[in-house]
């Protein structure tokens, strides 16, 4: 089963969606299942993973709800304040919630470099794994190094690195990231999302080719065993439509093994998330 881990939904408005800013005016409208379907039926994915895009206990309920209407939404990647005292109760709140398969925070935003190293973060996080929950790491390739200090201190809890941590594709440039992503993937509780690589490209004006050392790099840092396929849709449209997207990762996983390939296609996710 052919599954998107990575892309989002919303309903549009300035204030929630700030980061939208005047060189993503495509961005600014509704972005719904009933739009993503149609993707996903041209390019035979059976389902998808939504993630949060932005940083309220309300976003988490909205992808929830979506997920209750839409079966093409294989499961939901949703937003709690890690940081808050009470989130032993607000974890056991949402752990009746079967299909929320894991959480995920805005990293690259904050300012503090070493925010994943922050006490009370620390101690939110170590509290996934009791509710089978996941966490998605977003990051920059500066934050690398707190991740490999981060992901060290939770060895039984099931780590992936959003958009393999955003290398500079645009820059044609692949260190230290490169050094980086290797000490990061030593970790076997560490996945990684082969997604957002065309924004981080030249939106206007990317080659196929731009992207395969940076796949090279992640498949021979993680394996087949620990990649899998994302869109990063609707975001993604700023340079490409969603099926030029997945066609990058689809070419150039098809000099590997068919089981390979389903691996990175779907079956990564469904064993990561525990999809159904």
């Amino acid at each position: 089963m052919k599954i998107d881990s990575h892309q989002h939904f919303w309903i549009y408005n300035e204030e929630e969606y700030e980061w939208i800013n005047e060189d993503m005016m495509m961005l600014r409208r509704d972005f719904l299942p009933g739009d993503l379907i149609v993707e996903l039926r041209k390019t035979g994915y059976r389902g998808c993973v939504a993630v949060q895009a932005r940083q309220s206990e309300k976003e988490t309920q909205f992808l929830l709800h979506l997920m209750e209407k839409n079966p093409s939404i294989k499961g939901v990647v949703g937003w709690l304040d890690l940081q808050a005292n009470d989130i032993g109760e607000k974890l056991e709140q949402y752990g009746k919630y079967p299909n929320l398969k894991g959480l995920r925070h805005i990293v690259q935003s904050e300012p503090d470099p070493e925010f994943l190293l922050r006490p009370s973060f620390l101690k939110g996080i170590s509290l996934l794994k009791n509710y089978d929950l996941t966490y998605d790491i977003l990051i920059f390739p500066q934050h690398l190094a707190a991740a490999i200090k981060f992901v060290t201190k939770f060895p039984e809890q099931k780590f992936v690195l959003d958009h393999l941590a955003k290398p500079l594709i645009k820059d044609k440039k692949s260190s230290p990231w490169k050094q980086d992503l290797h000490a990061l993937a030593v970790f076997p509780n560490v996945y990684c999302k082969l997604s957002g690589m065309v924004t981080e490209a030249s939106w206007n004006s990317w080659h196929k080719d731009d992207f395969s050392p940076y796949l090279d790099i992640a498949l021979q840092a993680f394996g087949a065993e620990r990649l899998m396929i994302g869109s990063d849709w609707p975001v993604c449209l700023l340079a490409a439509s969603y099926e030029a997207v997945m066609e990058i990762t689809g070419d150039y996983i098809s000099k590997l093994s068919k089981e390979e390939q389903r691996k990175i296609m779907g079956t990564n996710a469904c064993a990561f998330y525990n999809l159904s």
